[in-house]
């Protein structure tokens, strides 16, 4: 353990020459076991055992086994943090994942659209105010405006309020998972969650405020609802309301009004997190790749015009689409997935006991010249011009929402919020990476920018 920390320390202690090769940085000490001992190895973490699984074809085979290969968290304190579906099992799953299901269909999805839209030119607002305030262009720090931007997408699409009603939902979000980072920290040390009284108890504080202020949206909607006012009947928060109705809970297909709650917790958090993650790495790349950037620009304007963004042209930006698969290779949102045996496994040829943690570095499968090629570390979006199974050789190597049964409900959805936000940024600026810019990816749950993203902003408008 203290090698572990030495290695992540020295890794994250300063930025990188800009480089996509980001894996020694983020994974600093999984780097650095499998450069000692190759791909099949395993370490002590703490008191207990994590095997790396590098084939692909065993990953495939844990990720479509989740009652047998389960979700690992460091404490039951910091499951806090998540919680709803993404820690739910036994026959709790299957029921609120057939209920979310409904929210996340082709035609609800279109409904949210106008809302997405909304988020999205208010904050390309925002960015014009700043650039004829400083001549046509300016610098910005990218990475708090795409932040606020994820956030207010997901509060209006899915929950019909918007980033400042929720502002108080996200700043507890973040304590909680500051506070869980410290548990993992020292999750390796036998009992040592016993000792984290102070911790515990703040932790349970903050997750009863969040609670509180869920519940204060949702009884919002139930009064509007009441009132005959309109709503948007094809958002999440609607979708989980019926489920609540007397007769869904009858026929044991519906949802107490605490696992609601539950569930509109988790969204709020990893609904904002993934897509602002995702949204932030392309418009890095798109900065720095200028060419990519012209490309995706020119198909925007042959496609949409300089017109309001259509939803049902948006699966006609092909060059886009292709940009996106790109950065999530390069750029994971998760760089590492772990599960646990829950008994005695078979996997390919080994035998696993129970109870042995198995580490999974996506970003080592993804950037591995062995399934991608020589230019696997290289930024090259035309890799997916003729689709994923074409990419990878029909092989299961590009999983950025996961696999299998588990797969992330909510990924067709980031993938419109990003795509119309993208397109509306192209439409209305020139993107180019800062002198001032430190390439510094950061694993913190999700991966971010540890320093930011430094942009200069210049307003097409402008120059025309």
């Amino acid at each position: 353990m203290k090698e572990f920390f030495a290695v992540a320390g020295e890794a994250t202690s300063k930025p990188m020459d800009f480089s996509h090769d980001i894996g020694a940085r983020v994974l600093p000490y999984e780097h650095h076991i499998v450069k000692k001992h190759g791909k099949s190895s395993f370490v002590w973490f703490g008191a207990k055992p994590r095997l790396n699984i590098m084939d692909p074809m065993l990953v495939k085979e844990i990720l479509s086994k989740p009652d047998d290969f389960h979700k690992v968290y460091p404490d039951p304190v910091a499951d806090l943090v998540v919680g709803g579906l993404s820690t739910a099992h036994g026959e709790k799953w299957p029921r609120h994942r057939k209920i979310i299901n409904l929210a996340f269909n082709l035609e609800k999805l279109k409904g949210t659209l106008p809302e997405v839209y909304l988020s999205c030119k208010d904050t390309i607002s925002k960015w014009k105010s700043l650039v004829s305030a400083t001549s046509g262009f300016t610098e910005i720090d990218a990475w708090p405006y795409i932040e606020n931007l994820a956030r207010d997408m997901i509060s209006r699409a899915a929950f019909g309020s918007n980033f400042e009603e929720g502002r108080r939902i996200f700043q507890l979000h973040e304590m909680q998972a500051d506070l869980a980072f410290q548990f993992m920290g020292t999750s390796y040390i036998p009992w040592a969650s016993h000792f984290k009284i102070k911790e515990k108890k703040k932790m349970r504080v903050l997750n009863q405020e969040m609670i509180d202020q869920l519940s204060r949206i949702v009884k919002k909607r139930e009064e509007t609802v009441k009132r005959g006012e309109e709503v948007n009947k094809d958002d999440l928060l609607s979708v989980l309301l019926e489920a609540t109705r007397k007769e869904n809970q009858e026929e044991g297909s519906g949802m107490s009004m605490e696992e609601v709650i539950d569930e509109c917790k988790v969204f709020y958090s990893a609904g904002a997190d993934s897509t602002a993650r995702l949204l932030i790495w392309t418009i890095v790349c798109l900065s720095k790749h200028t060419d990519w950037q012209s490309r995706a620009r020119d198909e925007v304007f042959q496609v949409m015009g300089k017109k309001d963004i259509d939803f049902e042209k948006l699966s006609h930006l092909k060059i886009i689409t292709m940009i996106l698969y790109e950065v999530l290779r390069l750029y994971p949102p998760a760089g590492m997935l772990l599960r646990a045996t829950s008994k005695k496994m078979k996997l390919g040829n080994l035998t696993i006991p129970p109870w042995v943690h198995l580490t999974m570095p996506v970003i080592f499968h993804n950037h591995d010249t062995e399934i991608w090629g020589e230019d696997a570390k290289e930024f090259n979006p035309e890799r997916f011009s003729q689709g994923i199974s074409n990419a990878t050789k029909g092989l299961p190597v590009f999983i950025p929402f996961s696999w299998g049964p588990r797969t992330c409900i909510g990924q067709h959805f980031a993938m419109i919020e990003v795509k119309m936000a993208v397109a509306m940024i192209l439409q209305n600026f020139s993107l180019e990476l800062s002198p001032s810019y430190l390439h510094a990816p950061e694993l913190y749950f999700l991966m971010r920018p540890q320093y930011g993203a430094q942009i200069i902003l210049q307003d097409l408008s402008a120059t025309q």
